[in-house]
């Protein structure tokens, strides 16, 4: 297998039966064991009225799991810039990087996170993403730059090095990463139709700025590990059960396993599942590790960050550890 860094991706899984609060508490308690099983960063989403995600407030949960480790970095996979204010994304992550210094990553992206009307409810401005999406992320960093005579300023956050990059499920946020010079970061665990262009497109066009010399990207990709196939397999439909759900526009908290619930779904469902989750490994051992190398080799990827919709805490926790030791 290369020898890249893998990171996690948490959106703090609120389970069927279960509650934000014990959501957060596995958050933590997966932080810690990430780090301790050498994982190089922990990132938090931000999605909004999805009753399976307690990370709304990602800023709020990374400062409490940056508070409950020391070494491994913590992020926003990401922040979605439209629905803030730069300047108080600067303030918070100037907080965040004078509490815990040199540990904080800012991922950006020009999506709302959450459907069309709680868009409107977040929606801070009445312009389109596109629009105003490269001006926020420029006027963001402006802020952690902080040049002489600037009249509005972030404290904390002027002067401070936050590393930034770019999120993206498509060329848009290639071509952006590319021309600012940041690292970007891919959803290829939810979005893997443009993958491969993306990369291509980001690498093509990279320009190097003082924070990154040569394009370096991160790739989501699903990994669902368990001491046998099968159980892996089994454990896996939490995950495809929750996709469908939010396909049908009925999100809810995340399922228990149910090994016959394809049996139940309409042709063009199972289409979309191995479509929308075709970046994928799922087995035990020997079969992730084959899987990732053959992800890592098809790619070239710098990094991956691996997400893992598990139902049982526990079982997430083995998951993860697997994929530590292969």
């Amino acid at each position: 297998m290369a020898r890249i860094p893998f990171s996690v991706l948490d959106l703090s899984p609120i389970l069927e039966g279960g509650n934000a609060a014990q959501a957060l508490r596995n958050t933590l308690d997966l932080a810690r064991h990430a780090e301790r099983w050498g994982f190089h960063r922990y990132w938090l989403a931000e999605h909004h009225n999805i009753p399976s995600v307690a990370s709304a407030a990602t800023a709020v949960v990374m400062c409490a799991v940056a508070g409950a480790t020391t070494t491994i970095r913590v992020g926003a996979g990401g922040i979605m810039l439209p629905n803030h204010s730069p300047l108080v994304i600067a303030e918070q992550f100037g907080t965040l990087e004078s509490l815990f210094a040199c540990r904080i990553d800012l991922a950006l992206g020009r999506a709302p996170g959450t459907d069309q009307v709680t868009a409107r409810a977040l929606r801070r401005t009445a312009g389109g993403v596109e629009d105003t999406f490269p001006q926020d992320v420029l006027e963001l960093m402006l802020y952690f730059k902080a040049p002489s005579g600037q009249a509005v300023r972030a404290i904390p956050g002027a002067g401070l090095n936050v590393p930034f990059w770019i999120l993206g499920s498509s060329l848009y946020g290639a071509q952006l990463a590319a021309e600012l010079g940041l690292p970007y970061a891919f959803a290829s665990h939810f979005a893997p139709a443009h993958l491969m262009r993306a990369i291509e497109v980001y690498r093509a066009n990279f320009r190097p700025s003082d924070q990154l010399k040569t394009p370096y990207v991160m790739l989501g990709l699903n990994v669902t590990a368990a001491d046998t196939d099968e159980e892996a397999r089994r454990l896996f439909t939490s995950h495809q059960q929750a996709y469908v759900n939010l396909r049908r526009g009925m999100p809810a908290p995340i399922p228990p396993p149910n090994d016959r619930f394809m049996n139940g779904l309409q042709d063009h469902e199972r289409f979309e599942i191995d479509q929308t989750l075709s970046a994928a490994v799922v087995g035990g051992p020997d079969t992730v590790r084959r899987g990732v190398d053959a992800f890592i080799a098809r790619t070239g990827a710098d990094e991956l960050i691996l997400v893992a919709q598990i139902f049982d805490h526990q079982a997430r926790l083995r998951s993860y550890e697997i994929v530590s030791k292969i």
